[in-house]
């Protein structure tokens, strides 16, 4: 499940061809941050989710987190100037753009995602400093090749990357094709690009996410799954992760929490790479 919430306080409309009777991961991840754009159907599922696991939002807030820490890792100790974020999901604080172009203002970031309610919000995504770049590509996760053609008008493809994939590597279902879709990706990009993953797995309050997952699935909406540590490192098979390595999102690089609580592990792990 993806990190998505918006900044506005406006309850959502209701545009052309949107699905307001079928719940939505975009919408449910909203409604567990406190945001408004969401619907009944999908504070229903959401709750009975919660059910199951109520330390989601949790995991949900250290995802978000894990972006920023990513983003600011990789336009500063690494270098990176160009970001392809891929299923960006809803708007919401520190967008990728908003922590890049802070360490540098000639960042160029391009958003990717295939959800009308993401389209509604893009423009929100396109915002840019002066010197540098912000573009929305409606395409899907599952077509690396639409992604990589739309991604290169605005991306130098022949220099450093850093890819992006946030709670939507659990939406191909297939292991064998969410390896695949990565490798296209990665195969695209020069040495010293970068992979960020983040994915819900079974290493957390593994039964009840498997119990929960099951509910979501039987939902009617785009189904997804979990999957174990040891499988997503071979979603990493041919970079090289950076330290601490595929963790809990919470355990990757934290900062000083000042109150002296501990970190506590949530259901996403995430992990940053170097292509060699």
């Amino acid at each position: 499940m993806a990190d998505h919430t918006s900044p506005t306080d406006e309850r959502p409309t209701n545009p052309s061809g949107l699905r307001t009777d079928v719940s939505h991961s975009a919408r449910i991840w909203n409604y567990w941050l406190g945001g408004k754009d969401n619907y009944p159907v999908d504070q229903e599922v959401g709750d009975q989710i919660l059910s199951f696991v109520p330390a989601l939002p949790r995991s949900a807030v250290a995802d978000r987190k894990f972006l920023a820490r990513a983003v600011r890792y990789l336009a500063g100790e690494a270098g990176i100037r160009q970001f392809l974020d891929i299923g960006s999901g809803l708007p919401t604080v520190d967008n990728t753009h908003e922590v890049a172009q802070r360490a540098d203002p000639a960042c160029r970031i391009v958003y990717v995602d295939n959800d009308p309610i993401v389209l509604r919000h893009a423009n929100a995504l396109l915002t840019s400093t002066p010197e540098g770049a912000t573009a929305y590509i409606e395409a899907d996760a599952h077509d690396p090749d639409t992604i990589l053609e739309r991604a290169a008008r605005t991306l130098d493809l022949s220099r450093p990357v850093a890819i992006t994939m946030l709670g939507v590597v659990n939406f191909i279902i297939d292991d064998d094709e969410a390896r695949a879709v990565v490798r296209r990706l990665l195969d695209a990009v020069p040495s010293g690009s970068h992979l960020v993953i983040s994915h819900p797995t079974t290493e957390v309050d593994g039964e009840a996410m498997t119990e929960a997952v099951r509910y979501w699935n039987s939902q009617g909406s785009a189904p997804m799954t979990l999957r174990t540590r040891e499988e997503l490192l071979t979603l990493f098979e041919g970079v090289d992760l950076v330290d601490p390595g595929l963790v809990s999102c919470s355990r990757w690089r934290p900062e000083p929490s000042g109150d002296g609580s501990g970190i506590v592990d949530v259901t996403h792990f995430g992990g940053v790479a170097r292509k060699p």
